[in-house]
């Protein structure tokens, strides 16, 4: 008689249908189940099953080939397991629970981590660290003496046969395994397992016929795109009188020249430093006039090195028709975005955090990035967080936008911070408690060190180097929460696996990718349905994508393609336009960008831009732009734009303290023109707080805006050691 049945899974399943497709949560443990008892056939109909309890029963192996995509926890602690790799077939789990099975061992435990691409909790401790470095690091050791082994003693028949390839394929992996010694001993049957598998790929891949390489000559683009031959710029350093060690705010005429001192030598910070709590210097908002200011910045217009004059035009004209209906379909894709009410925004709180010495005189601290605190969803809320994150000068700061007060203020002396990001990773409690997660920040700048903070906790819990050169910009991957991604002035991004922490706050670092970027990377967006396979960045020679997806003999990447806008047609030697300050996701599909000098924000789509290269052969393809939004006339860069998916909005600041904001929902409203730029929804005008004693402060740049999801608050940084906190009024 069956063990397993409809009924049964009906009845232990939750929550409680009739239908075994929307049962989430199966409790199956202690029932005596032995393998043969787990039917395929019926099991694979909990297409939606997320958590699997099998404790406490005699499960020597799980079924071949038993897929349950939605599942991510599984405890099979309490059984009679011996082979893992069964457990292959159930490639989304990420906690999995082995405990008390006699017979697993830890080469068992180490091919869990390779089997399963996205374990992270094991036996209830996070070893996403581990596995990343198993899965990447130890399999490439590996591969390179496989190779080795390959080169010096085999090649392939001639002619090939089946007969033949299977003679070799024996005597090769057998040759590996006994050549190839690496890793401990404790281990040896993990190694060899593991080494068996990759000198079988390897093998397989010198017969599978090879894919054609991309072209690398860029052809005709869409959309009348100007496809230019990037030539990197040289700029001068300015004189100021003031010393400077890191980039600042500058012309394009200005060069961001070795930003950090050759190799700084790394302080030796304690690895738990304590956070202080300090209070703001405030600042009331009414009008009076401006006290010294940041150092002036030239006021003629920066002459350009024109771009490569070779220029590839595409001749064909859209018909009329043609054009009609391109307009309709644009205007239906931003007709997706879901309907809200434009807000209202009223100033709140004007903060002076991050002063030299806490002066409050101190007009001249750039600030340059904020955040807010992202709130977790296992909390179960769906608001938005109120303390919004905020970096400038030597300092790091986290404030409460209700209050205007500064909860959390972190100094490191020496250092200018220009980045930080928020990410939510897991703390190991150890004593088999399960591990609980928690939220932590990412901080880096001139030093080219990545500073982690726990900020909950007032834990500075420690510090690893990204770079020899200055940090320009951070982001993690918002689905896994350990993957950092730091962009330096050496031109390069890497990707780090930063694990999770346990409760005397040790972790490990691995660097898992290299992007080699051609000029210095001023913005990192993750496309939001696949942010663990491509990367878009915004940089001083313009947009470019790379593919990130994680593979065992690809750790160094080059350029996947180049994005281009009808901008571009317009340059000439007192223009160029290929530098893109502004970058970010107002959609699953939809970008705002903003190109240097154009005085617009192009809206466009990701995907319809991505399917112009079908055969991926195109390195360059131009945007395909939705709207085009008019935004201010400036000469000043780098002055970046943010959005708010959640209400359907962007914002963006200017050189006069105003912040333009655009609501895409209310856009729609105005008939959509090619060409003719649609006019923000309102501009939020500088609201001329008052010093006691002082001039008028008048309006600095707006370098840097947040919005938490639901804008209730948005936050404005300024050059002039600002931080201008609005509120939404409530609708009455």
């Amino acid at each position: 008689m069956e063990k397993i049945t409809e009924k049964l899974l009906l009845e232990k399943g939750s929550p409680k249908t009739n239908k075994l497709e929307q049962i989430k949560t199966l409790n199956l443990s202690r029932l005596g189940l032995k393998s043969q008892d787990l039917p395929v056939r019926l099991l694979s109909r909990l297409q939606y099953l997320e958590r699997w309890d099998l404790s406490g029963n005699r499960l020597q192996e799980l079924p071949k080939n038993l897929e349950l995509p939605a599942l991510r926890y599984l405890d099979l602690s309490d059984n009679q397991l011996e082979d893992v790799t069964t457990l292959e077939s159930l490639s989304n789990l990420e906690e999995l629970k082995m405990e008390d099975n006699l017979y697993i061992t830890v080469s068992d435990n180490y091919k869990l981590m390779v089997l399963l691409p996205k374990l992270r909790i094991h036996n209830g401790k996070d070893v996403s660290t581990t596995a990343n470095h198993l899965r990447y690091v130890y399999t490439e050791n590996l591969r390179t003496r496989i190779i080795a082994v390959w080169e010096k003693s085999f090649c392939l028949p001639d002619p090939i046969t089946a007969e033949k390839m299977s003679a070799l394929e024996k005597d090769f992996v057998n040759t590996a395994r006994q050549q190839v010694k690496f890793g401990p001993s404790s281990v040896s049957d993990f190694t060899k397992w593991r080494v068996e598998n990759i000198a079988k790929e390897y093998l397989h891949s010198l017969t599978e016929p090879k894919k054609e390489p991309e072209s690398k000559e860029p052809t005709d683009t869409k959309e009348n795109c100007v496809v230019s031959t990037p030539t990197k710029r040289k700029q001068t350093a300015s004189v100021d009188t003031s010393i400077r060690l890191t980039p600042r705010k500058k012309l394009r005429a200005e060069l961001p020249a070795s930003p950090v001192e050759a190799s700084p030598r790394k302080s030796s910070l304690r690895k738990l430093e304590t956070l202080t709590q300090t209070s703001a210097v405030r600042m009331s908002p009414r009008k009076i006039s401006q006290p010294p200011s940041t150092p002036t910045r030239g006021q003629t217009k920066p002459e350009t090195p024109r771009r490569g004059a070779t220029t590839v035009r595409q001749t064909k004209e859209d018909s009329g028709a043609q054009k009609k209906q391109k307009n309709r379909t644009d205007a239906d894709m931003l007709s997706t975005i879901k309907t809200q009410q434009p807000v209202c925004l009223k100033p709140l709180h004007v903060l002076q955090c991050h002063s030299k010495q806490d002066s409050s005189e101190d007009f001249s601290t750039q600030l340059w990035a904020c955040a807010f605190q992202p709130v977790p969803d296992f909390n179960g809320t769906g608001g938005g967080s109120r303390l919004v994150a905020t970096c400038g000068g030597d300092s790091l700061c986290v404030i409460d936008c209700e209050t205007g007060l500064v909860m959390k203020k972190y100094k490191v002396l020496g250092e200018e911070f220009f980045s930080l990001a928020w990410s939510t990773v897991l703390m190991s409690r150890g004593g088999g408690a399960s591990a609980q997660h928690c939220s932590i920040l990412a901080a880096g700048g001139k030093k080219g060190l990545v500073k982690l903070i726990h900020p909950r906790n007032n834990m500075a819990y420690g510090e690893f180097r990204a770079s020899r050169k200055a940090l320009s910009v951070l982001r993690f991957n918002h689905r896994q929460g350990n993957f950092l991604f730091t962009g330096a002035y050496d031109n390069k991004i890497v990707m780090w696996d930063i694990g999770g922490v346990d409760s005397q706050y040790n972790y490990k670092v691995v660097q898992l990718l290299v992007l080699e970027i051609s000029a210095t990377p001023l913005h990192i967006c993750l496309p939001p349905t696949s942010p663990s396979s491509h990367l878009l960045t915004a940089c001083e020679d313009g947009l470019h994508c790379y593919n990130t997806q994680l593979s065992t003999n690809n750790t160094k990447r080059s350029e996947e393609m180049e994005i281009t806008f009808p901008i571009y047609k317009k340059e000439d030697k007192y223009h160029d336009y290929h530098t893109i300050d502004g970058l970010s996701f107002l959609t699953d599909d939809i970008v705002a960008s903003k190109n240097y000098m154009h005085g617009s924000i192009y809206l466009w789509s990701w995907s319809r831009t991505k399917a112009q290269r079908p055969d991926k052969k195109d390195r360059t393809v131009c945007a395909v732009v939705l709207a085009e939004l008019q935004w201010a006339n400036t000469e000043i860069p780098y002055l970046a734009l943010n959005t708010c998916p959640g209400r359907a909005y962007i914002v963006c600041g200017d050189d006069k303290g105003r912040l333009w904001t655009y609501h895409v929902n209310d856009l729609q409203k105005n008939s959509f023109q090619t060409g003719k730029p649609i006019l923000p929804t309102e501009v939020l005008e500088w609201p001329n707080p008052v010093r006691k004693g002082l001039g008028q402060v008048e309006g600095p740049t707006i370098n840097s805006v947040a919005m938490d999801p639901e804008l209730n608050y948005l936050v404005a940084l300024s050059d002039k050691n600002m931080v201008i906190v609005w509120k939404r009024e409530k609708s009455s």
